[in-house]
């Protein structure tokens, strides 16, 4: 056999032309058939089963409070259809989000775009195809009788007309949908939520120069740009050192006991006879103490390595230095059309090198990222973007080989002798898996590239989640593009122009004239007609996605297999029963490439417009139930994804109208004027790209772009200092005061368990002493065993364990818990968001704790900006003119105190004190003294600020240096420890002025 007869001869003839259409009319025939049959099946199913359970299919009904809660829905066959059509945009807007609604809107416009489009274009160039095909009726396929591939001349200018219609009809829409989101906008500004909220009036300051690393610092930095500004609280960010990392690998060592005991505590009356082992941590500072290469007693090392681990974090969290400071800083305003309107003023300015711009709220904030520096920062985006492109390049291969042999089976046939047997035989049953299979595996190839490039934009230095969501629909989608469109659509077309330019330059023709007859762009042209019967099948296969996602298969799959099959926690067994979080960028990138190829093969295969338009006008109402019922928003960016998406939906048809421009330029009139004719057409795209950004984008980013001040002559008049927005406390690292888990067990094992766990089960520490001796026997503290947070005058049980029955192993019960709450909605589903703000109340004081549902380690204190003067009066009247010594701790009974969680369950894992046998009056008060008539409290009393007064230099009314703008009036006299307190006259002198 000669080499061309071979399979590698074999196979350089697929690589120069891959998609010989074979068995193309079965499978489009098919991918219609299975694609609407599945998902009417799917309908059906769903419809049956949704009654029955609504864990999967409704926890959103379960989960949210009255104020989120989705419309009620019956137990009847359609009776999840009504809701959806009863919903309109602002009640999506209440029960799922901002998100959420800018989400179905956008589904929405390109339903629309593309129901108006396929009429069209189905409409006037399918008959001008059929009619004027110059080719073969007889043995020309049906599908390229509906492409140009046999038109040339006079017929292409109703493909110009088209390309204006198009461009008009979408630009239509997005005109339509961008004002339409600027008032969904506004409406969000507007909203109770926003108002309240403390990120909407706080600005973020990143990249502080060293010197001005202080919150004085921040505060002169603003000043420096906007002298006008009134007062800000500012707070500068403190270097919270290992904290983080530590309280990952805490996290981690917990679930990994968890893990352990389940397995080993599967069932309680049959233990397995060895006690479970594992490998040492090698984070753990003790890890070369261990035998190399020999396992452990599993429990006995993860306990131990949790209280380790437990203890060096308090010891660290003690040791912080408020010194030690980072590069970026909080500002916050009491108005918030002043904090946007500073913002805006400084969009495209860096007052003393730093950058100003609006905060995120906490919880979106990525923390590990916001100390980077600007020159970190780039260099981490260039090796990303480095990474991106290598992969984009190495994707090439695989992608050529899927176009060779999955897109045309009969071209695995010519390389593999038994498989064309088969399909000679069986040509249409393998016509069939062709269309199934071909779309099916080229969208599971993609399936891991979210994950990837979301892993990759983290490391990027992103400082927010949804900014890092929104690069990732931009990277995602550059790379769909070029990759699954460009390179998969075109590879033949590049080979076999190399191959061209190869042969006449070696039959000793230059490199130039080879190059232009070559004929590259008549190969291209007859590329993409052929390859466009394939784009039909992948869109019609699109309806299957949807079918899925609404039946939620993966889901129930992987929940059987987790009860059934393996040996779950309670903590997994939770997490199973909470809403899932729905993947934005994942979805986005999907809509806008199937738009993309749309556009794209709209003229030269118009069924792709309907094919679009099918998917579209199904996928709607099932997101919309899955958003209304099923699928929450982790981070709400109040639908700033809307602008990404824009974007490229203008790049979509600009590549769009370049395709026609190749059309035209190779079958239309010989003179070419019906291409010069289509030269406009992205001219007047990007034209209006940059109307609607300079139209609508600063009134949809900013609230406000002039400062509303009511007294420009005084500044503000109110005192930052009184407002309860605690900053320090809401933009602080959550490491400072975010609580540690507790191990989990399920109760069927509670017997059992202080059997088989050999570490000690009393508590008798000192309180925060960080002691870990037990004071049992040697002590005369009488030591009391913990209760049962949720049986009063019940014993606890186990220390250090939390028991949980099976009863209770729903989310229902913990979601309050920020373990569990802050991954799945809290705020946005249930309960109040940690960013709202109640000025002037006491319950506003939030202390960086969590709710009264959690059962762990005790908060430890956050660390607070002392404020000036003499402490703050938290309470009502009955604490009233009293103000306290420096460090008082107000007492525990107190209704205005700092919470204490009775929960808390003592630990021998934790290095936390035991109240119940120590320090039993360490929380007493020292004597309260009566504060003078004559002296008024900064934080009661609010300040004047005229020009010369108080805080005049700026930076709050002690000034930057935070020296005193006012005299101490005879605090010394008031202290009852000095023997004239009891002697003088209680009532205050009057002033020989007449005033008191």
């Amino acid at each position: 056999m000669d080499e061309q007869e071979s399979p590698a001869g074999e196979l350089l003839k697929l690589l120069q032309n891959p998609f010989r259409q074979t068995l193309t009319d079965s499978a489009i025939w098919s991918s219609l058939g299975t694609s609407i049959g599945i998902t009417v099946f799917t309908a059906i199913v769903f419809s049956f089963v949704r009654p029955f359970n609504t864990v999967i299919y409704a926890p959103k009904l379960k989960h949210a409070d009255e104020k989120h809660a989705p419309p009620p829905i019956g137990k009847g066959f359609f009776a999840w259809v009504f809701p959806l059509w009863r919903t309109t945009e602002k009640d999506m807007v209440a029960h799922a989000g901002m998100d959420a609604a800018i989400f179905i809107r956008i589904m929405q416009m390109c339903r629309n775009i593309f129901l108006v489009i396929a009429v069209l274009g189905t409409a006037v160039l399918l008959p001008i195809y059929w009619t004027k095909s110059a080719g073969d009726e007889t043995s020309q396929k049906w599908f390229l009788r509906l492409t140009p591939i046999n038109v040339w001349g006079e017929p292409f200018w109703a493909v110009v007309v088209l390309g204006y219609l198009f461009n008009i009809v979408i630009c239509g829409f997005l005109w339509w949908n961008y004002r339409r989101v600027f008032r969904l906008r506004r409406l969000y500004f507007e909203s109770e939520e926003y108002q309240r909220s403390l990120s909407a009036r706080t600005l973020m300051l990143n990249d502080i120069p060293k010197n001005m690393a202080s919150d004085e610092g921040v505060a002169r930095i603003i000043d420096s740009a906007v002298p006008q500004s009134s007062f800000s609280r500012t707070v500068i960010a403190r270097n919270v050192k290992l904290i983080p990392s530590l309280i990952e690998q805490h996290d981690h060592t917990v679930r990994k006991l968890e893990k352990v005991l389940a397995k080993y505590l599967k069932d309680p009356q049959n233990l397995p006879a060895a006690r479970p082992v594992c490998y040492p941590s090698k984070k753990d500072p003790s890890y070369s103490t261990y035998p190399k290469g020999q396992k452990i007693d599993a429990i006995d090392y993860l306990t131990q390595r949790i209280r380790e681990l437990e203890i060096e974090i308090k010891e660290v969290r003690n040791s912080l230095d408020r010194r030690n400071t980072f590069s970026y800083g909080f500002a916050s305003y009491d108005d918030i059309s002043e904090a946007h309107a500073i913002a805006y003023t400084l969009r495209k300015k860096k007052p003393l090198g730093a950058t100003v711009v609006l905060a995120p709220k906490p919880n979106d904030i990525i923390w590990d990222n916001m100390p980077l520096s600007p020159s970190t920062r780039s260099w981490r985006r260039i090796v990303i973007n480095l990474w991106i492109i290598l992969l984009t390049f190495l994707w090439v291969v695989p992608n050529a080989f899927i176009a060779i042999f999955v897109t045309n089976l009969p071209n695995l046939g010519l390389v593999w002798d038994g498989f064309q047997k088969q399909l000679s035989s069986n040509t249409v049953f393998w016509g069939i898996v062709q269309g199934v299979a071909s779309p099916a595996i080229t969208s599971l190839t993609y399936l891991v590239l979210p994950i990837i490039f979301r892993r990759l934009s983290i490391r990027a230095g992103d400082r927010t989640k949804t900014g890092r969501d929104r690069h990732v629909v931009a990277k995602l989608y550059a790379f769909f593009v070029f990759n699954n469109l460009i390179v998969f659509s075109l590879f033949s077309t590049v080979y076999s122009f190399i191959i061209t330019v190869i042969d006449i330059t070696q039959e000793g023709s230059d490199v130039g004239n080879a190059i232009l007859n070559s004929k590259f762009f008549e190969t291209l042209f007859l590329s993409l007609c052929n390859i466009s019967a394939f784009w039909v099948t992948w869109l019609l296969q699109r309806n299957l996605g949807a079918a899925i996602d609404l039946a939620q298969l993966w889901p129930l799959i992987y929940s059987f297999f987790m009860r059934k099959l393996s040996s779950p926690t309670p903590r997994e067994m939770i997490e199973l029963t909470a809403p899932p979080t729905f993947d934005y960028a994942s979805y986005y990138n999907f809509f806008l490439f199937y738009s993309t190829v749309a556009l794209c093969f709209g003229v030269l295969q118009p069924l792709v417009l309907p094919a679009a338009a099918l998917y579209f006008a199904i996928d709607v109402w099932l997101k919309k139930y899955l958003l209304l019922y099923i699928f929450i928003t982790k981070n709400e960016s109040g639908g700033m994804f809307w602008r990404v998406v824009y974007n490229r939906f203008v790049f979509g048809t600009i590549l769009a109208n370049l395709v026609i421009f190749l059309a035209v330029f190779r079958r239309g009139d010989g003179q070419h004027i019906q291409a010069f004719a289509t030269v406009p057409l992205p001219f007047i795209m990007i034209i209006f790209k940059i109307y609607c950004a300079r139209t609508f984008d600063a009134k949809i980013h900013f609230y406000s772009t002039q400062s509303m001040n009511k007294h420009p002559e005084t500044g503000g008049l109110k005192d930052p200092l009184r407002s309860g927005s605690n900053l320090a406390a809401r933009f602080g690292h959550p490491a400072l005061y975010r609580n540690l888990i507790t191990p989990m067990v399920h109760a069927k094992a509670q017997n059992i368990l202080a059997s088989i766990y050999r570490g000690r089960l009393s508590d008798g520490r000192t309180a925060d002493s960080g002691d870990t001796l037990s004071t049992s026997g040697y002590s005369d503290a009488y030591a009391m065993k913990p209760m049962d947070s949720t049986k009063p005058g019940k014993s606890a049980g186990l220390p250090g364990f939390e028991i949980v029955p099976e009863s209770r192993l729903d989310f229902e019960y913990y979601k309050n818990r920020s373990e569990f709450a802050s991954e799945h909605g809290a705020g946005n589903l249930f309960g109040r968001s940690n960013d709202i703000i109640r000025p002037g109340t006491p319950g506003s004081m939030w202390d960086g704790s969590e709710p009264h549902s959690r059962s762990g380690s005790p908060a430890p204190p956050v660390p607070r900006m002392p404020s000036p003067g003499p402490s703050r009066i938290l309470s009502p009247a009955s604490d009233a003119g009293m103000t306290y010594p420096a460090g008082y701790s107000r007492p525990m009974g107190s209704p205005y105190s700092p919470s204490v969680d009775v929960g808390q369950m003592r630990s021998p894992l934790y290095a936390q004190g035991n109240d119940s046998s120590s320090n039993l009056v360490g929380n007493a008060a020292p004597m309260p003294v009566a504060a003078s008539s004559g002296f008024r409290e900064r934080s009661v009393e609010r300040l004047g600020r005229t020009p010369g007064g108080a805080g005049m230099l700026g930076g709050g009314p002690q000034g930057y240096g935070g020296l005193p703008q006012d005299e101490d009036i005879g605090l010394a006299d008031h202290d009852p420890m000095q023997y004239n307190y009891f002697r003088e006259a209680r009532r205050p002198r009057r002033d020989h002025s007449g005033a008191w």
